[in-house]
């Protein structure tokens, strides 16, 4: 199910970032299909194509990574750093997520979250990443002078599984309780058929996002951790219901 979208053209992009098909419906699919809703504009650059994994050819994983954001109301690209678990911390591949993120311009970047107790790839992407949105401000770069500079608004890092969840980050709920963005985030996870075959992976992040909303006294909840406090005007955007224990 697509979510039903509003033009909104005050919004800036959102930017994901994912080591392979399937990580960022998984570890933030729920907030992409809210923000698609809200009518920003979301693209999703995926660094594999899962070639090293147990089940499901590229092909058939590119296959599913594109329905998923179309589902999600996402546009996503593949890029070629290493390969699928071959994933390693490059200056040269941090200049090219730095490019990526000069092109698409967003006010807001998500990756991987760096805690190392998860798959090496994603700790590897969330740490080039965060490099990379320094980089995408930084002038004098020879490699980076074909794109404007950019300073992005903010920059959130998602958690695939519990394990991957920083201990020394706070984090900020989405609310994602509407039913249209449950069902939209439920069919783009299920859009990896190879993946979702195994294991009950989708029954885990609906569960994970029921945890989270009981936390933040919503429905669902999905947990985003920024690489620096966020920084409100007023106390006004903080209305929002809360924890009750």
């Amino acid at each position: 199910m697509k979510p039903t979208l509003i033009s909104h053209p005050d919004l800036a992009p959102l930017l994901a970032f994912g080591p392979h098909p399937d990580d960022l419906e998984f570890g933030c699919g729920g907030v992409l299909a809210q923000e698609s809703r809200l009518g920003r504009p979301v693209h999703l650059v995926v660094c594999s194509r899962g070639e090293s994994g147990s089940r499901g050819t590229p092909e058939i994983r590119t296959h599913e990574a594109e329905k998923a954001a179309s589902i999600l109301g996402a546009t996503v690209e593949f890029i070629e750093l290493d390969g699928d678990a071959q994933l390693e911390i490059r200056a040269t591949h941090a200049t090219r997520l730095a490019s990526i993120i000069r092109q698409v311009r967003p006010g807001i970047v998500l990756a991987p979250t760096a805690a190392q107790n998860q798959h090496p790839d994603h700790w590897r992407l969330g740490t080039m990443v965060r490099d990379a949105t320094r980089l995408a401000r930084y002038g004098g770069l020879v490699n980076l002078r074909a794109f404007p500079v950019h300073t992005i608004a903010q920059l959130f890092f998602y958690a695939v599984t519990p394990e991957a969840e920083p201990s020394d980050i706070s984090p900020l709920f989405i609310d994602i309780s509407a039913p249209e963005i449950i069902a939209a985030w439920t069919a783009a996870m299920e859009a990896h058929a190879t993946q979702v075959s195994a294991r009950s992976y989708v029954e885990l992040q609906l569960t994970r996002s029921r945890l989270f909303g009981f936390r933040a006294g919503v429905t669902h909840a999905m947990a985003l951790f920024p690489n620096q406090p966020p920084v409100f005007d007023s106390l006004s955007p903080l209305n929002g219901p809360s924890g009750r224990f």
